[in-house]
């Protein structure tokens, strides 16, 4: 018989201890579990986390490091839930909960497990399943659903954290493709969920270390895909195709063949403007507040599940308004020295070059400079010539020194230079700089007033964001 991983009706206040709490996905998790009546409790390496001012606003404690006696004795938690990182389940603290009969879980599982009898609609993809589930989240809040939902973002624009217990059974979730535990499992996380509406937003190669081929990786997104209940999916994604095969399915994008088609795209300063049909029937206008046809892609999911799960078209067009964004997707830092500066956690090429698209488009007259900490030598390799056409849409490039994975021990010969020599294939101005300092003496030479500034990456630029801004523009 399954363990349950959440309380029963009589307790009042159980306890749950989080390893790798500040990471996105636990973070949401762990407010998700505040919420509902936990003491909740985790652990991390000291490096600070975008989560953690969330994290703190909730008065959820993390201690840095990891120590078995945090989970034993008195302090033994009811149940315990980690992340693939920091060691998996040989972490000291999953290791010494189990040993102790706790209750232990990867994310992965204990989501499900908590989702379970809820009617999930989650979100999958290779790229934009973080927004999309946000603009879902708003969506079904802003027509008074009062969902739940987890959500690897930090937080939401509009919404505040992005884990939240709410008071109905409708509950969002981002599915994602990656394995369990790269040590000992390698079901992918989403396993685990049970949707009865499913969102693709796309299908990508974009963990080489967990996946041998995109065939495999298509193969684990078919076996989500039967498991739910309906799956919309991208039809401008011909990797998606996979799943029109097979089950209850409807499609989106800017095909004529997509069932939900856009139509009419207009860019605006900061809007974007499109019109929907449905087989041919327009369902009406909409205006969006952040940038990019990757995001008119996204919100169009967004609004279709929200429909299939009942809100009239109306109030989503009232909805998406409601919408600004999440934690680290084209961010704006603000405007400092006659500078725009924003951050990114674009890491994959097709990400890049969709964001750097965006960013044109709301920015058309502007110089931008891109900054770029590749993440991962195994993603860097695999996809170097993908990284050389990434960046066409910016004026200048700065590549980083690569961001090394916690279970990534071989450079595999790459380097951030590397990026450099792939890139001035296709781009007449990119540059290495190693390090935040010399990312500074950079910028000293590059920037003056209206350039638009971003920093791209899912490694820890964004520790690097304050000190660069203020170095480099005060003068």
């Amino acid at each position: 018989m399954k363990q349950s991983s959440v309380p029963s009706k009589k307790s009042t206040r159980r306890h749950a201890h989080l390893v790798g709490i500040k990471g996105v996905a636990m973070a949401a998790l762990a407010v998700y579990l505040s919420e509902a009546g936990y003491k909740v409790t985790g652990s991390d390496v000291p490096e600070h986390f975008p989560t953690q001012d969330e994290l703190e606003q909730k008065g959820i404690p993390v201690e840095e490091g990891f120590d078995a006696s945090r989970v034993q004795g008195v302090n033994k938690p009811d149940v315990l839930y980690y992340t693939g990182a920091h060691g998996g389940r040989d972490n000291a603290e999953v290791a010494a909960a189990k040993s102790a009969g706790v209750p232990v879980y990867p994310h992965g599982q204990g989501l499900g497990n908590i989702m379970e009898g809820s009617r999930a609609v989650v979100v999958a993809g290779s790229h934009g399943k973080t927004t999309t589930s946000a603009m879902i989240a708003a969506l079904l809040t802003h027509a008074k659903f009062r969902p739940s939902y987890a959500i690897g973002c930090g937080s939401i624009g509009g919404l505040g954290a992005a884990g939240h217990k709410g008071e109905s059974g409708w509950f969002i979730a981002e599915g994602d493709e990656y394995i369990t535990d790269p040590t000992h499992d390698t079901t992918p996380r989403f396993h685990w969920l049970t949707p009865e509406i499913l969102v693709v937003t796309n299908i990508d190669y974009d963990h080489p270390d967990a996946y041998a081929d995109l065939q495999k990786v298509q193969d684990a997104f078919v076996a989500l895909q039967q498991k739910s209940g309906i799956t919309i999916y991208n039809a401008d994604d011909k990797n998606s195709a996979v799943l029109a095969r097979s089950g209850k399915v409807t499609s989106y994008g800017f095909s004529p063949n997509a069932e939900y088609r856009i139509v009419r795209v207009a860019d605006g300063r900061e809007r974007m403007f499109f019109s929907l049909e449905e087989r041919g029937v327009l369902l009406g206008e909409f205006t969006l507040k952040v940038p990019g046809r990757h995001n008119v892609l996204n919100a169009t999911a967004a609004m279709i599940a929200s429909h299939i799960a009942g809100v009239g078209w109306d109030v989503l067009r009232e909805g998406l308004l409601t919408f600004t964004g999440t934690k680290r997707r084209f961010e704006c830092l603000g405007l400092d020295g006659g500078v725009v500066w924003y951050d990114d956690y674009a890491h994959h090429p097709t990400e890049i070059a969709a964001t750097l698209k965006a960013a044109r488009t709301w920015y058309p007259d502007s110089r931008i400079i891109a900054v770029f900490q590749p993440h991962t030598y195994s993603r860097t390799k695999s996809l170097l010539n993908e990284f050389g056409r990434a960046f066409t849409d910016c004026d200048t490039v700065l590549f980083t020194d690569i961001y090394a994975s916690a279970r990534e021990h071989d450079t595999l010969g790459i380097h951030g230079n590397t990026l450099v020599f792939e890139t001035a294939k296709n781009h007449h101005d990119a540059h290495f700089v190693k390090d935040k300092n010399a990312v500074i003496e950079k910028l000293k030479t590059l920037i003056k007033p209206g350039d638009v500034v971003i920093f791209m990456g899912a490694g820890d630029i964004y520790n690097w964001e304050g000190e660069i801004i203020a170095s480099v523009t005060k003068g």
